[in-house]
């Protein structure tokens, strides 16, 4: 009996290739777009796609076209080509805007571009891409169904947006220690993030690290720059002490304002 079943598997196989082959070389569109349309149904979207492609173009302006530019532009999507769907499932919208589709279509083109987004530390063109398709969805479909999940991965690929600009501000202070003047550049990196994400999940170390530049800025200045920078550097702390005074941070933050105290102390006893 088991014999009996892969042979009978084999030859259904064999045949449905044969099939697939057939259609691939006929001339008959009909017959493309029947069999394209079982081997989507049946989840094969490789092969469905492989023969809506030859057809598409004959299919314009007919009734049928609608569904076959739905199961085309979807079988990029199934197929984790991105780049495709996220075009042809927009271009379905466009073209069919009054589609019961067209939602949907709208919803997983944007949806395209944000698997298309990279991981933080790389170049985020395609995470800007993503949220301004996304937003564009919000505001054409504002009670979709898939309302939650857009704003779910807008607010991804803004962490990831924030975590890459924090990074950035973060190395400044980092590569500081062999170059002392990537401490300014550090200092102005991290006063961009905080205007720019007030309510980010890094607004505590960046405040702090911000302080930790400025600190060291200040007490290995040049004299007649370390009176003007320790003031700055203390505003600094002030900041950081008023926002997050029970940070785990806190105490080498005070450390460092009573070492600057120390230091603007020796300019008050000169004048």
């Amino acid at each position: 009996m088991k014999n009996l079943f892969y042979i009978i598997l084999v030859a259904l196989t064999v045949s449905s290739c044969s099939e697939f082959q057939k259609a691939l070389k006929s001339e008959d569109t009909a017959t493309k777009f029947n069999l394209g349309t079982e081997l989507y149904d049946a989840g094969k979207y490789s092969k469905a796609n492989r023969l809506f492609a030859q057809i598409v173009p004959a299919y314009r302006g007919k009734p049928q076209a609608e569904k076959l530019m739905y199961m085309y532009a979807m079988s990029y999507y199934h197929m984790r080509d991105f780049h495709l769907s996220g075009y042809q499932l927009e271009r379905f919208q466009t073209s069919y805007p009054k589609s019961e589709k067209a939602e949907e279509a709208l919803f997983l083109s944007a949806k395209s571009y944000y698997m298309l987004s990279p991981v933080y530390s790389k170049e985020q063109k395609e995470t800007n891409e993503a949220i301004e398709k996304l937003q564009l969805f919000i505001n054409k479909y504002p009670q979709s169904q898939y309302l939650a999940e857009a704003n779910g991965l807008i607010k991804e690929l803004d962490f990831k947006l924030e975590r890459k600009a924090y990074e950035i501000a973060k190395q400044y202070n980092t590569t500081a220690y062999y170059e002392s003047s990537d401490y300014e550049a550090a200092i102005k990196a991290f006063d961009n993030f905080l205007l720019e994400h007030p309510g980010s999940s890094f607004r505590e170390k960046a405040m702090f690290y911000r302080l930790e530049s400025a600190h060291k800025l200040a007490v290995n200045s040049v004299e007649y720059k370390k009176e003007e920078r320790l003031g700055i550097a203390m505003g600094y702390f002030n900041t950081f002490k008023r926002y997050f005074s029970n940070s785990e941070f806190y105490p080498e933050a005070e450390r460092m304002n009573q070492e600057m105290q120390t230091e603007l102390e020796k300019f008050n006893t000169k004048s």
